[in-house]
């Protein structure tokens, strides 16, 4: 299975907006009790959350995980830093990227991959408010083109 294929939970649409994906890793998450069930449920947020490398491994940090309804005194803290399975060589590459300026790890989405959940990284680069202005632009540009053309194949 190729990756960021698998049953999508949670999607990052803001980090398209505000970066340029340079780069996407696969990653595992270490989870606790019924972080999973509430992740199966759809219960994820992923808008404010950032990945960091921290003494040689990869946390993520603000990713929201409500709490599980049945899951009483075995819940979880909803904000906790998780920690993310990579291999060592990704690692590296990432500590690499993550020293140059203006770069940053961002999760892009949640899914669920043979019963695992896994999120899909990416090594991002900020956008200035000019490219944003110039991506809004083009997307508004290619909508009427499609519209244009729709038009024309209903004649």
């Amino acid at each position: 299975m190729p990756k960021g294929e698998g049953k999508v939970i949670a999607q990052n649409k803001k980090a398209h907006h505000d970066y340029f994906i340079e780069e996407t890793y696969e990653a595992g998450l270490v989870l606790q009790g019924t972080e999973i069930k509430s992740i199966r449920n759809g219960r994820v947020n992923l808008k404010d959350s950032f990945a960091k490398v921290e003494k040689g491994e990869v946390f993520l940090h603000n990713m929201h995980i409500s709490p599980y309804e049945q899951g009483n005194r075995y819940n979880h803290d909803p904000l906790r830093t998780r920690k993310l399975l990579l291999h060592r060589r990704e690692i590296n590459k990432l500590i690499g990227y993550t020293k140059e300026q203006g770069y940053t790890l961002v999760p892009l989405k949640l899914y669920i991959k043979n019963g695992f959940a896994k999120v899909e990284l990416g090594v991002a680069k900020g956008k200035k408010k000019y490219d944003k202005r110039e991506d809004m632009k083009r997307k508004e540009a290619q909508r009427e083109i499609e519209r244009a053309f729709r038009e024309r194949q209903k004649l």
